[in-house]
């Protein structure tokens, strides 16, 4: 069984474009992210899920400078997109991120991929009842639910947000849903990259965590936060886009 980790980018983010290159503490986000989920035991696979756009061509640079795979396909079937980066490496299990996400941490992933192995379900994830911090979002579910999913709709939202046929139809497949403990119960801090707000506070913790301790956890995120009340309050206000 081959499990990928696929990761959806693109350059033309409508929030803030050219997010997934900005600099964190002398590389692009995107090539930091794949170094920290590079750190997960139980992939076989890590794939960058752009588009054919000619702008995304430096995503597929940056993939081969990593080390790791490339897929394009549709710029807005990105459900589409997904499916395709997974048959590309053979993979029958999907752990699905985003680009948004530099600072995951690979023990979050480690715990989703471990749970969806032995529950049984079609998909697991920490995302059905926001209880962690965004940024923190895992999703693992079998290619070959995904391919089911991808054959039952034609909707455009669907399409855009690759699982959600999935997790929106309990009736047609069994969902798992793992909380955070409570150490790293705040769904109310945004680790995610999707503003300018969200670019400062996430440059401020790459430069101050990552020379002490490249392989910085949540829990250190959380510390630093905590001891730096003001620098938490950067992005406070962003009203993310719930789906």
């Amino acid at each position: 069984m081959t499990t990928a980790i696929t990761i959806e980018a693109r350059m033309n983010s409508s929030r803030l474009p050219g997010k997934v290159l900005a600099d964190a503490a002398g590389a692009p986000m995107l090539s930091r992210m794949i170094d920290r989920i590079s750190r997960v035991s139980c992939i076989d696979e890590i794939v960058i899920a752009t588009t054919t756009n000619t702008t995304d061509d430096q995503l597929q640079e940056l993939a081969e400078k990593c080390s790791v795979r490339c897929y394009r396909g549709s710029e807005n079937d990105v459900m589409g997109r997904v499916l395709g980066a997974a048959r590309s490496v053979g993979a029958d299990t999907i752990v699905e991120l985003t680009g948004d996400c530099p600072v995951i941490d690979p023990a979050i992933i480690e715990e989703v991929i471990t749970k969806y192995r032995t529950s049984g379900v079609d998909y697991c994830a920490n995302v059905l009842e926001r209880t962690y911090p965004l940024g923190m979002d895992t999703q693992v579910f079998a290619t070959e639910i995904l391919q089911d999913a991808y054959s039952r709709t034609d909707d455009p939202i669907d399409q855009e947000h690759v699982s959600l046929f999935i997790y929106r139809n309990p009736a047609l497949y069994s969902l798992w849903n793992i909380p955070a403990p409570t150490a790293y119960h705040h769904p109310e801090i945004r680790l995610t990259l999707d503003t300018q707000e969200d670019l400062v506070l996430l440059q401020w913790i790459f430069t101050e965590l990552l020379p002490k301790h490249p392989e910085f956890t949540l829990a250190d995120i959380l510390d630093l936060l905590r001891s730096n009340p003001e620098m938490a309050k950067v992005n406070a206000s962003v009203q993310h886009n719930w789906v």
